[in-house]
């Protein structure tokens, strides 16, 4: 078809992204940090829902100097789109994958001797030098060398510290960083944290003895940049605070004038005025306790919006807050409009973000959901355009 004459319609439901938002909250978790320390922009998981590509640059434009990721996909997402800045892979890279993290400046974790081993050969059989950050694990329990106070006679001989000294004599790695990712960061209670943090300087310590000094270490997510500045050091990786939100209910950014970057909106599609004792959508689980105005709003599980809102949920239409009625369905969402004058057709629906005066947070679609406000943005399927502000 001649694009002149392709027809164009606007979609009946969309997700916005504010680029502009994101470039200032970027701006300001940047000046909690010392002059000197790097910011490490986390874009895994397509920015946390927001579009990976487009974050990542508006976060370079802004300050940032790093850029992680958890799939080797990201990565090569970030190559292909022209940005050329360090990207962290923060899940274990495979030998096959040394070429191209190797040749595109794609630094990869490393958590134990064994992968460190195998990554070393892949390298030397390619006559090149693979630029390697050194996981530990302090307290979280997931990947990483452990501790000698807390690993097992078997572990220390697997995964602790003091087998990480071997990386030191082996060919083809470059040791350019450390890091550690904390489990408790972002409750008050810091006792925790400061536990990691403390177990974090020791094992810096062990390498610095073993010959082996990070240029670059590196701890603090976003609960840890906003709250615990001794844990700044060479480079922040902040994540979910980029996006306007809070790491958890424990942290307050609200003196951070932190913005929430997304929104989704709708169209009403359909209306229509139903009696009383009317039972809306599968299984029947909402009836009408008296006639009232039913609307169709074009959104459902298979874009993302969790089918747990279910009669339990909010919209805003005409600034004015109206419930979820019966299920919600695949492709379609019904919400009781009865005591708001002359909805129609048409007329916008806000799922996520401001209307007027109310407003519809991640925070409080995870509290209807018992989740939390990562998995809303990061849960979107995708089906549903994006556009940038």
């Amino acid at each position: 078809m001649n694009s002149s004459n392709a027809l164009v319609l606007e979609p009946q439901s969309r997700v916005q992204v504010d680029l502009s938002a994101f470039g200032q909250n970027v701006r300001t978790l940047k000046r909690l940090i010392p002059a000197r320390t790097r910011f490490c922009a986390v874009v895994k998981a397509n920015a946390y829902g927001h579009g990976g590509i487009h974050c990542a640059k508006t976060a370079l434009e802004n300050g940032a100097s790093f850029l992680a990721v958890a799939r080797i996909s990201e990565a090569v997402a970030m190559r292909g789109a022209g940005i050329t800045a360090p990207i962290l892979l923060l899940g274990e890279a495979l030998p096959e994958q040394v070429p191209f993290l190797a040749t595109h400046g794609i630094r990869a974790s490393v958590a134990d001797i064994q992968a460190a081993r195998i990554l070393s050969g892949a390298a030397q059989a390619l006559n090149t030098t693979l630029k390697i950050h050194i996981k530990i694990d302090t307290g979280m329990g997931r990947m990483g060398f452990l501790h000698p106070g807390v690993a097992s006679q078997d572990q220390r001989e697997a995964t602790g510290i003091l087998q990480a000294g071997g990386i030191a004599d082996l060919k083809g790695l470059g040791v350019e960083g450390a890091y550690t990712h904390f489990a408790k960061a972002d409750i008050i209670d810091k006792t925790h944290v400061k536990g990691q943090l403390a177990r974090f300087n020791e094992m810096i310590a062990m390498l610095a003895d073993m010959g082996i000094r990070p240029e670059i270490r590196h701890a603090a997510n976003s609960a840890a940049v906003l709250e615990l500045p001794e844990a700044h050091f060479d480079m922040v990786r902040p994540g979910i605070a980029m996006y306007g939100m809070s790491p958890s209910r424990e942290v307050d950014i609200t003196g951070h004038k932190l913005t929430p970057v997304m929104s989704i909106t709708a169209k009403v599609i359909y209306v229509k005025a139903v009696p009383r004792d009317f039972s809306i959508s599968y299984g029947g689980t909402h009836v009408t306790a008296a006639p009232t105005v039913i609307a169709t709003v074009p959104i459902g599980y298979a874009d993302g919006y969790s089918r747990l809102l279910s009669n339990r949920g909010q919209m805003l239409v005409k600034g004015k807050k109206a419930p979820i009625v019966g299920r919600v369905t695949m492709d379609f969402t019904m919400i009781d409009v009865g005591h708001i004058p002359g909805v129609k057709p048409g007329d916008d629906v806000t799922i996520l973000g401001s209307q007027e005066n109310e407003r519809i947070t991640a925070d409080d679609i995870a509290g209807l959901t018992e989740t939390i406000n990562y998995e809303v943005t990061t849960g979107l399927t995708g089906r549903m355009p994006v556009s940038y502000l």
